[in-house]
């Protein structure tokens, strides 16, 4: 993480939150989708946007993540979960996408790298797709096993990491 992620600030350019859009309502609640929303990250996204009160779709197909991590959502009435692989199309209405799908562990992109690869191209350009298609808003997730091993740490925002095109993880790393 850099030093804008650090203090919980924001990359230039990306969109802000839901509730922190300053042209919005204060009080105006949204639709909001986010793929891999069982994950770590996701399902605590999913809480912290129900916190807010918006209505939450949550997308996932558990191939990296687990039911329980968001086992207390399911009897929420603006929650709803959705099994899906992102890699299939798939429509909704909704104002903002935080696209979060990707298996990020190094034991489920050894083992599987097609489905690595399938899931953060076909993945992320058919929720692009439907961003377009309804107009929502959209947010792509990463992780910092995209830098590779680091050769420094912390990794500044101008570090561009340490990556080996031809190793295990290339299907990331690339």
């Amino acid at each position: 993480r850099g030093p804008a992620a650090q203090r919980g600030g924001r990359r230039w350019g990306a969109p802000a939150p839901p509730a922190a859009c300053e042209e919005e309502k204060q009080h105006e609640f949204r639709r909001v989708l986010v793929t891999g929303g069982s994950g770590f990250l996701g399902s605590n996204l999913c809480r912290r946007l129900l916190d807010q009160g918006h209505e939450v779709m949550c997308l996932d197909n558990y191939f990296t993540s687990q039911r329980s991590n968001i086992a207390d959502l399911l009897g929420h009435p603006r929650f709803e979960l959705i099994r899906h692989d992102v890699t299939e199309p798939f429509y909704c209405e909704c104002d903002f996408i935080f696209n979060m799908a990707c298996p990020a562990s190094p034991v489920h992109y050894q083992f599987n790298p097609i489905k690595t690869t399938k899931v953060s191209v076909i993945g992320t350009m058919n929720m692009l797709g439907l961003a377009k298609r309804v107009k929502a808003r959209f947010l792509q997730a990463s992780t910092s096993e995209i830098y590779g091993d680091p050769e420094v740490s912390p990794q500044k925002e101008d570090y561009w990491g340490h990556v080996n095109t031809i190793g295990v993880r290339s299907c990331y790393d690339e």
